[in-house]
């Protein structure tokens, strides 16, 4: 049914007053420092390190859950959801590897109305020391179904020729073809399994006050061993056409939401990329140190990585 511009605009004054009532939570969140650096992000088992020069600063994290039917992927580019799950332990791979896959792509077609999900894998968060872990020589490591710290800096976990090539690839495994489908939408789908209130919960920025124009690529290397000098930013043959994320500088424009005191069944869905840009494509999100609730606890979460596509 047709909508006049009165009523729209009546809709939006009504969900902008919703959202400035929300309680605050006092922030401080990790952008790209202004000037011209190498980007890179550098993954080994129990840590992660970016070249480039990175900012704290000081911002403000509405907190939505007592809203949370009101937000929504394709107006915000994050939404909250129901979403139980077979899985009794998620610190057992074996369990997870078997069963959440499948749950989430239930859970996914749900929420976005797809007609085909392929996951792409995923990994556990954790605010707890993770020193040892880190310290321990690995080999071959593999960037999936491990234990890393929570983002530490403003970020997408695609480009727009990563979106694309993954949506290819991830079709042509999956269902047999590189194409075939109308529309995509790479997209992470969030759990925290720690009992709240989370001590570094998860933040999202809402997709209206991010520019289209706005972000910086920023490489993946997946690496047993972390680079040391120069070697960090050494040239690299292809970079260009390597994995990698977009990363953004501050702007004051942005606005934060997070969902405190999450439970085990609720699911946070946000995107890296949609296909149409004439919805919410992206949302850009970090992890910040929530001090606005007494009793918090370590936070320990899941994110599986998956790809929408419609007919």
């Amino acid at each position: 049914m047709a909508t006049s511009d009165t009523s729209v605009t009546a809709s939006n004054s009504q969900g902008d007053s919703l959202e400035d009532q929300a309680r605050q939570a006092p922030a401080i969140l990790r952008y790209l420092a202004p000037g011209d650096f190498v980007t890179r992000r550098y993954v080994r088992a129990g840590a992660e390190i970016n070249t480039g020069e990175y900012r704290d600063y000081p911002a403000v994290v509405r907190d939505g859950m007592s809203i949370r039917d009101h937000f929504t992927l394709d107006t915000h580019g994050f939404a909250i959801g129901k979403g139980p799950s077979r899985v009794q332990d998620f610190w057992n791979r074996d369990e997870v590897d078997a069963l959440y896959p499948h749950d989430a792509v239930d859970i996914i077609k749900a929420m976005t109305g797809a007609d085909r999900v392929a996951t792409q894998g995923w990994m556990i968060r954790t605010s707890a020391d993770l020193t040892q872990r880190a310290q321990e020589k690995t080999e071959n490591y593999q960037h999936a179904g491990g234990i890393q710290p929570p983002a530490g800096e403003a970020h997408v976990d695609y480009n727009q020729k990563t979106a694309h090539k993954a949506a290819a690839r991830m079709h042509q495994q999956c269902f047999g073809s590189p194409d075939g489908y109308r529309r995509f939408i790479c997209l992470s789908l969030w759990r925290t399994f720690s009992p709240g209130p989370q001590d570094w919960p998860l933040a999202m920025c809402d997709y209206r006050s991010v520019g289209d124009e706005e972000g910086v690529s920023n490489t993946l290397f997946v690496v047993d061993q972390f680079p040391e000098g120069e070697a960090l930013t050494a040239p690299v043959a292809g970079e260009d056409e390597m994995i990698a994320a977009t990363i953004f500088h501050h702007s004051a424009a942005h606005r934060w939401w997070y969902f405190s005191n999450m439970a085990s069944d609720d699911i946070l869905l946000f995107k890296f990329h949609d296909s149409d840009h004439n919805v919410a494509w992206r949302c850009p999100h970090t992890a910040f140190h929530d001090t606005s609730l007494s009793g918090a606890r370590t936070r320990s979460s899941i994110e599986l990585r998956a790809i929408a596509f419609f007919d």
